[in-house]
């Protein structure tokens, strides 16, 4: 309808009659934030920053909660952030959130204590957290929204969760809000035939956008890579000059060989301990022959010093290493100090990096190329990271924290060369 048409419209509504239509989802929203017809499971809403997703989400539980005839729905619906806190700020507190919609006097109670909205009519909604795939167990759901789900940690484990969940109703359904990342699970969601997808840009939305955020994020970024995934909602699988690809990596996957000839803990350690400062990258990778296997990521974040040297000494332990590979450049002997502090009878190589993270990334790519590394199966989150990895030196904008230790175990593994030490497993 253009502009013209809706004034016309809206001036020959009394004031009851524009009250209504003010809160009025299906008239105002675009078609792309509304419901796809048919019998779907998964409704997967790809979009840019601003560009709508929130309010879609939210108006799509709304309209679930108000039931049929008023009645309650047909049982609670599931609301998935990467936390509890995200779920709160954004699917229920935020501007876009479900306290923000419809009229004052529908809108649901936040039980904060229980983490739940309650409606009027009986419906109920219930925030949880993929950070946490285990407390998915026990509850049972009719519907979910699950927003932001590129970002969730542990996110195959939630989602695989979360489907055991949707149970109740005559048709369990699942509506997923988010900015495309080339993930996994995504990619999973994406390849069932169940599935509907919907794709929306931050441009769609620019009426309700800062005039400056336009001006100032949208013009910067708009036509590039980022831009693309971020402004545009594209899914982007692979960086234009990428050192890993997908494809290869999945082609890497392997299950353990039965004899290892070395094995090696490699940590790349965080220069602080905060919330906000570098994951601590903890890579086990082994060799057999002339090939390697990277074996497990125990990546953590915040990385307090102590604790990162507990993780990597169990590591080393569990996985009968023969050593520990430690970048000093920025921890020196903290390393060396910390992780003695835990267990002093473990050796530690000591390594230091003089060249760029791509520079010493690119023999450790090629060994990729020639087949010669493998994955175990569960390592999304580090070929996340490899394939995001770019020639600035960073994944995503942020520190390759998993890779730089990936490099420094599989450089010392095949690339240094090392004497071998044959063990069964």
């Amino acid at each position: 309808m253009k502009k013209a048409e809706v004034d016309k419209f809206v001036a020959s509504l009394n004031d009851d009659e524009i009250a209504d239509l003010e809160h009025d989802w299906r008239f105002w929203a675009r078609p792309q934030q509304l419901p796809p017809k048919g019998r779907w499971t998964t409704w997967l809403l790809m979009g840019g920053r601003g560009s709508g997703k929130t309010r879609a989400g939210a108006e799509w539980v709304r309209e679930l909660a108000a039931g049929k005839s008023g009645r309650a729905f047909s049982g609670p619906i599931a609301l998935v952030s990467e936390t509890i806190a995200q779920a709160r700020a954004v699917m229920v507190e935020g501007t876009s959130g479900i306290l923000s919609i419809g009229p004052v006097s529908d809108r649901p109670r936040f039980d904060q204590g229980r983490n739940m909205l309650v409606w009027k009519n009986g419906s109920e909604a219930l925030l949880m957290s993929a950070s946490e795939p285990e407390r998915f167990r026990g509850p049972q759901f009719a519907a979910a929204w699950c927003d932001e789900l590129a970002k969730w940690p542990n996110a195959e484990a939630a989602w695989d969760m979360l489907q055991f969940g949707l149970r109740l109703g005559d048709r369990p359904r699942q509506m997923v809000t988010t900015t495309p990342r080339p993930t996994k699970l995504l990619r999973r969601i994406l390849a069932d035939d169940k599935t509907v997808v919907t794709g929306m840009r931050t441009s769609d939305n620019a009426s309700n956008l800062a005039p400056g955020f336009l001006d100032q994020i949208v013009g910067r970024y708009q036509g590039t890579f980022l831009g693309r995934q971020e402004l545009d909602g594209e899914l982007i699988e692979d960086l234009p000059d990428a050192l890993w690809l997908r494809a290869d990596l999945e082609a890497a996957v392997r299950a353990k060989p039965p004899e290892l000839e070395r094995v090696l803990v490699s940590v790349d350690p965080a220069v602080s301990s905060n919330t906000k400062s570098d994951a601590c990258g903890i890579i086990v990778a082994a060799r057999f022959g002339e090939q390697a296997i990277v074996l497990a990521d125990k990546t953590l974040k915040p990385a307090p010093p102590l604790k990162w040297a507990r993780r990597v000494v169990a590591a080393y332990h569990r996985f009968d290493a023969d050593a520990v590979v430690a970048e000093v450049n920025q921890g020196g002997d903290l390393v060396v100090s910390m992780i003695a502090q835990v267990d002093p009878a473990v050796p530690v190589i000591k390594v230091r990096a003089n060249r760029s993270k791509w520079v010493r990334a690119e023999p450790v790519a090629a060994l990729y190329q020639r087949g010669l590394v493998h994955h175990v199966p569960g390592l999304g989150e580090l070929e996340d990271e490899m394939c995001a990895f770019g020639p600035n030196g960073l994944a995503d904008g942020h520190s390759p924290d998993r890779v730089d230790a990936l490099v420094w175990a599989l450089t010392t593994l095949l690339l240094n060369g090392s004497a071998p030490r044959v063990r069964g497993l």
